[in-house]
């Protein structure tokens, strides 16, 4: 029986790939949809450890819109998936943390990340 090569770095890009498709088509769904409530900027605090995670707030500006739940998990979402794409695995160990921030007018994002890490001294000592 033959093992076939499998080619990972290509495997990572097609997948690299698809997740930008996605969330391009997500992103453009959604600033259509923030711009018709009149909302000017979106902010989505995320946090991930020990293998899991969730967004942790959406807020929006002007502060007096509401948004439908629904819209508020999709954006929560669109966060996780952005966060998760430019940091993939930040959600693992220590795990890390960040803030999105979203000019809808302008349609830029920001994403303000930290990564978690545990710092070991180590030294060994025989016969001092």
């Amino acid at each position: 029986m033959t093992n076939p090569q499998i080619d990972y770095a290509a495997m990572a890009a097609q997948w690299r790939t698809e997740r930008e498709t996605t969330l391009k088509a997500t992103r453009a769904e959604l600033i259509a949809q923030l711009r018709a409530l009149g909302i000017s900027e979106v902010t989505a605090e995320y946090e991930g450890y020990g293998d899991s995670g969730n967004v942790e707030d959406v807020t929006v500006q002007p502060a007096e819109v509401e948004l439908p739940e629904a819209l508020v998990t999709t954006v929560g979402d669109f966060a996780w998936s952005l966060a998760y794409h430019h940091h993939p695995g930040f959600e693992n160990n220590e795990g890390g943390y960040g803030t999105l921030t979203w000019d809808i007018a302008a349609d830029s994002i920001s994403l303000d990340h930290a990564d978690r890490y545990v710092e070991c001294s180590y030294s060994y000592d025989e016969g001092l």
